[in-house]
């Protein structure tokens, strides 16, 4: 299946489209909200793998419906050195069929599940990691992406 194309804002202000990602394998994870415990956790392994993702032409995107703001102090907090993309309209997390119901302590709300798809050079998801456990996530997708 193709993954659904977008444009979102990076923490760093620059535009993100996955069509000029084509050729790269694209790792992007969903995760539900900046600076809160499972999402720090899931980012700083990511981070800590990091050299093995770029040693491998990876490019990691962790994406949110936190803004730009929220991001750029998120990611420095932590010395992400991915970047962090806004979907404050959750177009994309609509988009890949993430933005869903939701239930913590009895009541239902939409939000971001956390989800991580594995895109190939030609734009084609090769993996959904769906309800993922923050730990040890980020050696599971390495693992994929290495094909």
């Amino acid at each position: 299946m193709m993954a659904p194309d977008f444009t979102a804002r990076a923490d760093d202000g620059a535009l993100v489209s996955l069509a000029s990602l084509r050729g790269t394998i694209v790792v992007l994870y969903f995760y539900p909200k900046d600076n809160t415990p499972s999402c720090t956790v899931e980012a700083c392994e990511f981070r800590d793998a990091w050299p093995e993702f770029a040693g491998d032409d990876v490019a990691v995107f962790g994406v949110s419906t936190d803004s730009v703001a929220s991001h750029e102090k998120f990611r420095q907090k932590y010395q992400l050195p991915f970047r962090l993309l806004a979907d404050e309209d959750h177009v994309i997390a609509s988009a890949y069929g993430v933005w869903a119901p939701k239930k913590l302590f009895g009541h239902t709300f939409l939000g971001v599940r956390r989800t991580t798809f594995v895109i190939d050079r030609s734009g084609v998801i090769r993996e959904v990691f769906e309800k993922v456990r923050a730990r040890g996530h980020a050696k599971a997708v390495l693992d994929v992406a290495r094909g």
